[in-house]
């Protein structure tokens, strides 16, 4: 996720780097061979690619407004796990006996809190495209591991091992009947965020829709200096440039929003979110072991 400050103009300009270069190369070649040579005879009202800009402008914020609506959307999913993480922990702490009067629940409820913790780097790291068991092994015992190595979808796994852990505590009378209720509708949130997430990864922005307004803009500026060229001559070369540029920059804009998990500077910062779950879940069981401290930005994004 892009911070506040400190975005390097290298990182603005740079999207565009190569469409700027050409139509800075397009623009000088119509300006200078006009004012040389004076053979292009080309003449297009300037209402022309006004009128098309008009309607890049609407497309383009059409298409600005879709992918915001995928990368908030895919933040409020994750403000969710972190609200349900924290629920989880804090009905397993209070249902269950006291786990000072016996070490077993102690030791079961820190198993299943870092199980959750190992669910949310699970679930970040399977959305980015990464190994989905990668450190897994600091929070999971060797057979849940085995257990979860064996299954395509990670965190679909181990929230079946939470579900059987439950139906055990429910046989032996740790809990009773409304109090697995409880827990399981919580695992059911937590099924449902995991399913949005992977919607939101999994549904591709309609491609014929980029294409079609990534050629209209291109024809666009291939319009404008011709219809520059009258009244401004060579200083239709930076006027080109200039309205490409932001026109480029809001296309990229939205590219870059419309795919949140793809590990980039605009992603939704689910390593930072899942951060904050580890720490808050292992301040809950009392666990000071190996916490791991605020996320402190070093760079002008979080991920």
């Amino acid at each position: 996720m892009l911070l506040k400050k400190n975005i390097p103009i290298s990182y603005i300009f740079g999207k565009v780097k190569y469409e700027i270069s050409f139509v800075f190369v397009y623009a000088t070649i119509i300006g200078i061979w006009d004012k040389y040579f004076h053979t292009i005879n080309i003449n297009i009202p300037l209402s022309v690619p006004m009128v098309l800009g008009t309607v890049l402008s609407l497309l383009l914020a059409f298409k600005s407004n879709q992918a915001y609506d995928r990368w908030w959307e895919a933040r409020i999913v994750w403000g969710a796990i972190v609200n349900d993480s924290r629920t989880l922990t804090r009905q397993l702490l209070n249902f269950i006996s006291d786990p000072y009067v016996s070490v077993n629940v102690k030791n079961f409820q820190d198993r299943f809190v870092h199980r959750q913790i190992a669910w949310c780097h699970s679930l970040g790291q399977s959305l980015r495209n990464q190994i989905p068991t990668q450190k897994l092994d600091q929070y999971l015992e060797a057979a849940e591991l085995e257990y979860v190595g064996k299954h395509d979808n990670v965190p679909n796994a181990l929230l079946q091992l939470h579900s059987r852990d439950l139906k055990m505590l429910l046989q032996e009378g740790q809990i009773n009947k409304f109090q697995q209720l409880g827990l399981d509708e919580t695992l059911t949130r937590l099924c449902d965020s995991m399913g949005k997430c992977e919607r939101i990864k999994n549904t591709v922005f309609p491609v014929t829709y980029s294409l079609y307004i990534h050629f209209s803009l291109f024809i666009f500026v291939l319009l404008l200096p011709f219809a520059l060229l009258e009244t401004f001559g060579l200083f239709q070369i930076p006027m080109v440039i200039t309205i490409a540029l932001s026109f480029f920059l809001i296309e990229k804009m939205a590219i870059h929003l419309q795919d949140p998990f793809e590990n980039k500077p605009t992603d939704t910062p689910v390593t930072s979110i899942t951060l904050t779950i580890e720490r808050n879940l292992k301040q809950m069981v009392n666990d000071h072991h190996q916490v791991p401290e605020k996320v402190k930005a070093t760079s002008f994004y979080v991920l």
